[in-house]
């Protein structure tokens, strides 16, 4: 037969130049999608073989084989699989040269932006854009192939610029082989000596270690180079080895993987020393086939908190290497959990290096969180020692989840834990508060602040510690934000002591004190006016409190205000935000409260009164941990009215 030659048109070598050029990051990528399409095929000779009894004697030995010649500097990759026939090649092959169209390059363009799957199954194929990629390291490639059960086969050859060539040959063996006339070694530009055998193992280790079948390439004999002055072949044939592992430990059954391999696995992924706090495994199986192993840290690597941190699993499809951050599988708040998901089929974009955000994605990114969740939960009462080392470690990572994952929230708060006045060494739950609330108590108590320390000594939590309520301590930045978007647990309420009005009275209590209220409001209603006017640049009102029992004032704010520390790091980050204006409140029991009253009564017009309710406030935002808006005039009346008294 002769050889047929075709000339590329003006569109199919724009289409192949971008292809070269702009779609893959990384050249080395060449290598797995040649392994790929070699794995593709061996797959399929072995399904085929099934149907068809006389391909069985073809199946005895499947592998890939990887050969290279240092001399004539190229690389073949060859497998013995299912192989084409001279039409496929010209099918397959000759897609994207014959298609030549304005059309197709159109699509492929908008591609990106369009994240079609169905455009990303037609251009991704057995021999398919991947194929193509060869020519960023080649200048010229071959392909020999012949199909299983054919006699004769087919030689497919171009330089990847002006024309290719096809025709048909009758020595060819059973299979594929790809043989790629390297370009010269360029670091600069990324072009690698790929006829070494350490830089082949390299990627091969890398991107197709979990390969189904063998990989194998003769070994590199130093010896019997320095001998021969050759390439290490000239006492004869040499040894073969091989080059990948095959151990998808996410494919095997449990009872044939140790915990050390397990262990092992996570620290190749992770480069963590130490061995996972847990390891997770899940298999789907149905219409959407994936499995997925995945690991817990024992303790956060030191950029947890860094912007730019690296997060997501790595994702293998048919156990070939995708990428190593798949950020669409895992969200923020798991930024902690390594692992590999490998999935039988997903849409992916023609370099296979960016995820498209189709169903498919989106399911296992739901299924791979609630197990995650559901794993945590599990801990908390199966290995409770466990789950506290996790909490310690990444309790404030899981909270930001509050604030960004709906869907999961009651599941996140279901495996949060809390400091509590009920315990001053250990953590309480939600659920364990809930079991623990008093007869007749309609909320969750909680406060936000510094240090546990900070908010014990508060003087919101005085009526509270006096009635015996607990109190959730929550001193993590993001407790200041996550609160305000989580109203209830298990139909209780959350309710700050710090904001609104705090009423711990049952409705027997209610009765008894309702008149006493009543005739304390009546007695210091001129204090409180007044207050409100002297103080009005600084608070919004001036009220009597119920929550407190020892100090004279304490700072709240109403019920949807944002707390200082929260303007604070609004702040920080540089977001504008305006001041609130907070409510003062007074004890009606507090000498120094009563004093001032009786003072107002009866000298209204001293100006010293003023300046004691200055001080008044000063003392009370400084007790809640608020900032003085002007600290020397707060010391001046300070040291004044201590001089005044001795």
């Amino acid at each position: 037969m002769p050889i047929e030659t075709f000339e590329f048109q003006v569109e199919a070598r724009q289409l192949l130049q971008m292809m070269i050029h702009s779609i893959y990051s990384n050249k080395d990528v060449f290598l797995r999608e040649l392994i790929s399409n070699a794995s593709d095929a061996l797959d399929k000779l072995r399904l085929e073989s099934l149907r068809d009894d006389k391909l069985r004697e073809d199946v005895s030995d499947l592998h890939i084989g990887i050969e290279v010649d240092k001399e004539q500097r190229t690389l073949t990759v060859r497998d013995n699989g299912i192989g084409m026939s001279h039409d496929e090649v010209v099918q397959l092959i000759g897609t994207i040269a014959n298609s030549g169209t304005a059309k197709f390059l159109k699509e492929l363009k908008e591609f990106k932006e369009a994240k079609d799957a169905a455009a990303s199954e037609e251009l991704i194929g057995q021999f398919g854009v991947g194929f193509y990629s060869s020519f960023m390291v080649a200048d010229e490639v071959t392909l020999l192939t012949r199909r299983a059960g054919e006699s004769r086969g087919t030689r497919w050859e171009s330089s990847g610029e002006g024309t290719y060539t096809v025709e048909t040959v009758d020595d060819a063996p059973q299979g594929t082989s790809v043989t790629l006339r390297l370009k010269p070694e360029d670091i600069e530009d990324q072009l690698f000596d790929y006829t070494s055998a350490w830089k082949i193992k390299e990627i091969v280790k890398r991107y197709s270690d979990f390969i189904t079948w063998p990989i194998k390439m003769a070994k590199e004999s130093t010896e019997s180079a320095e001998s021969t002055g050759e390439d290490g072949d000239g006492d004869g044939p040499r040894e073969v080895e091989t080059v990948n592992s095959m151990k998808a430990l996410w494919a095997r059954s449990r009872d044939e993987v140790t915990d050390d391999e397990y262990s092992e696995l996570y620290k190749h992924i992770s480069h963590d020393w130490n061995d996972p706090l847990e390891t997770i495994r899940m298999q789907a199986e149905g219409t959407f086939e994936y499995q997925a192993l995945l690991f817990i840290p024992s303790h956060p690597p030191q950029d947890l908190f860094m912007q730019g941190h690296k997060r997501g699993v790595q994702l293998y499809v048919k156990r070939v290497f995708i990428m190593d951050d798949c950020e669409a599988l895992m969200p923020e708040y798991l930024r902690f959990v390594k692992g590999v998901v490998d999935a039988q089929d997903l849409s992916l974009n023609v370099s296979r290096e960016i995820l498209q955000q189709d169903r498919q994605i989106q399911l296992m990114h739901r299924r791979l969180v609630k197990k995650v969740l559901s794993t945590l939960k599990d801990m908390t009462s199966g290995n409770p020692e466990r789950y506290a080392t996790f909490w310690k470690e990444f309790g404030r990572v899981l909270k930001e989840g509050l604030l960004s994952d709906f869907e999961n929230r009651d599941a996140i708060l279901g495996v949060s834990s809390f400091a509590s006045t009920q315990d001053k060494e250990g953590l309480t739950t939600l659920r364990q508060y809930v079991d623990r609330m008093k007869e007749g108590q309609q909320h969750i108590f909680y406060m936000t602040g510094e240090s546990r320390s900070a908010i014990e000594s508060s003087p919101h939590m005085e009526a509270l510690q006096a009635k015996g309520f607990e109190v959730l301590l929550l001193t993590d930045p993001v407790d200041e934000v996550w609160v305000q978007s989580v109203p209830e647990f298990d139909g209780k309420q959350l309710r700050s002591i710090a904001k609104g009005e705090v009423d711990l009275d049952t409705e027997e209590e209610k009765k008894e004190v309702e008149a006493e209220r009543e005739k304390r409001q009546q007695e210091f209603a001129g204090l409180l006016t007044w207050m409100t006017k002297e103080l009005s640049e600084s608070v919004k009102e001036v009220r009597l409190s119920s929550r407190l029992t020892v100090s004279p004032a304490c700072i709240v704010g109403d019920t949807h205000d944002v707390t200082p520390a929260l303007e604070n790091m609004y702040r920080a980050m540089g977001q504008e935000v305006p001041h609130i204006k907070r409510i003062l409140e007074l004890n009606p029991t507090h000498p120094l409260v009563t004093g001032l009253r009786t003072a107002h009564t009866e000298r209204d017009a001293d100006a010293g009164l003023a300046e004691a309710a200055e001080l008044l406030y000063g003392m009370a935002l400084l007790a809640d941990g608020g900032e003085l808006s002007d600290p020397s005039r707060f010391i001046k009346l300070m040291a004044d009215r201590l001089e005044r008294t001795l």
